[in-house]
């Protein structure tokens, strides 16, 4: 007697725990994704679905969109390891001028030109943690202040094109990555500007959180040397997102032009050096090797479950919900935000993005609009403990006296600011989906 005899509602039951239980030994989300998936293949279907298993390993590394991923997280390997944003953060203290709070507004604009240039989270959170978390505490700046806009300025990567989380959101549920980049800009200029607000608010309120600088530090940089570091940064901006938008190129070949623009500019720079691109490639190596093994796992996991009956079956629980549609995404949030809470986006976004994005269609939502409020979730998830990432990304190059705990407390409101943008775009559709339409 297989596991079929359980019936889909038991089924389903274990399958969830079982993830979650083999999850707590430590072992990697992939490993235990994918044994889950085979034990769920033979035990319900037996020998006979193993072909299953090839297809939709085959279906998902085949496609195309992918290709884009490796180019993106090279080009943000490469600027991790370059000059470049080091420059950019020296040469806008300009920007920062006399104005309580500057530094702070200084790095939440560094962090979305960043976010910008490569889409890859984890990289502007440790650069902005070497570059300005230093800069702000020695100026006096409050340690919970300084903290939260560098976690929260890294993590805008997740919604600023050209984001990875969107390209796997677009490939997923099979929407225009385009459309899912051009729906994103506004929502990520209103999270910027809702934490500069934030931060201006709070030094008004009392300026000792962020003293101005000296008249000395102002006149280290010129206003001409500030335009310069940005010459090399928007340039860079203005060969991805412009490509794309100006129909030059598609995601993956604006991909691969963003890479060629940060070799040259390293090279104009003199910065291009054999370590520089042999630890990039590893990087890149690694970080892709653990997304297509997610994903495989994924994909398999997923297909089978369908192949039970488990999509009809979350669908029919979900809309069976004796409520308005708009409350039911609201269950669809709060599922994101609490699996958000322990397992990484990726995961998330493969495991539940096919279950939930024709529901959302049924519900006759617009799945790009859906695509922007699954990405502000996922920046959530980045901030929010347990596991969070974006605090031991920051843990990990921090001062020694900065400890988890500090972090955790440091970005709770920012996870407000987060959840009132979330909260923002679910009820105000239009915001994201205006320069679509």
């Amino acid at each position: 007697m297989g596991l079929s005899s359980l019936g889909i509602e038991y089924g389903s039951y274990i399958l969830v725990a079982a993830i979650f239980l083999l999850l707590l030994t430590g072992q990697p989300l992939a490993w235990v994704t994918g044994l889950v998936a085979l034990v769920f293949t033979f035990g319900w279907f037996g020998g006979a679905a193993l072909p299953l298993v090839t297809a939709r390993i085959f279906g998902f590394i085949t496609e195309y969109s992918l290709v884009a991923i490796p180019m993106f997280i090279l080009m943000a390997a490469l600027l991790d390891r370059s000059g470049i944003a080091k420059s950019l953060f020296s040469g806008m203290r300009i920007l920062a001028g006399r104005l309580p709070g500057g530094v702070a507004v200084q790095t939440l604009i560094v962090a979305i030109l960043l976010a910008a240039m490569s889409g890859v989270i984890g990289g502007e959170i440790v650069l902005l943690g070497i570059l300005a978390l230093p800069q702000m505490l020695r100026l006096g700046y409050d340690r919970n202040l300084s903290i939260g806009v560098v976690v929260a300025g890294g993590s805008l990567g997740t919604m600023m094109p050209p984001s990875i989380v969107l390209i796997i959101y677009g490939l997923v549920a099979s929407v225009s990555i385009a459309d899912l980049f051009v729906a994103a800009i506004t929502p990520a200029l209103i999270l910027l500007g809702f934490y500069v607000a934030y931060v201006l608010y709070m030094c008004w309120r009392n300026p000792d959180l962020g003293p101005p600088m000296s008249d000395a530090e102002m006149a280290q940089e010129s206003i001409g040397s500030a335009l310069r570091s940005l010459a090399a940064p928007l340039f860079i901006v203005l060969v991805v997102l412009g490509s794309i938008y100006g129909g030059i190129a598609s995601i993956t070949e604006a991909a691969a032009m963003g890479v060629s623009a940060v070799l040259l500019i390293s090279l104009v720079r003199r910065e291009l050096t054999f370590k520089m691109i042999q630890d990039s490639l590893v990087h890149t190596l690694e970080t892709c090797g653990m997304i297509i093994w997610i994903g495989i796992a994924a994909a398999v996991l997923v297909g089978v479950y369908n192949l039970m009956g488990g999509n009809r079956f979350v669908a029919d629980a979900i809309l069976g919900i004796n409520a308005p549609p708009v409350v039911i995404i609201m269950v669809m949030m709060l599922i994101l935000l609490i699996l958000g809470m322990f397992l990484d986006w990726i995961g998330i976004a493969l495991l539940t993005l096919p279950i939930f994005v024709p529901i959302v269609i049924q519900l006759g939502y617009d799945p790009i609009w859906f695509g922007i409020l699954f990405a502000v979730n996922m920046q959530v998830s980045y901030l929010t403990p347990p596991f969070g990432p974006a605090a031991f990304y920051l843990k990990s190059v921090a001062p020694k006296e900065i400890t988890l705990k500090h972090i955790y407390t440091a970005l709770l409101p920012f996870i407000a600011l987060q959840l009132t943008v979330l909260a923002i775009i679910l009820f105000f559709p239009p915001i994201a989906t205006w320069a679509i339409k």
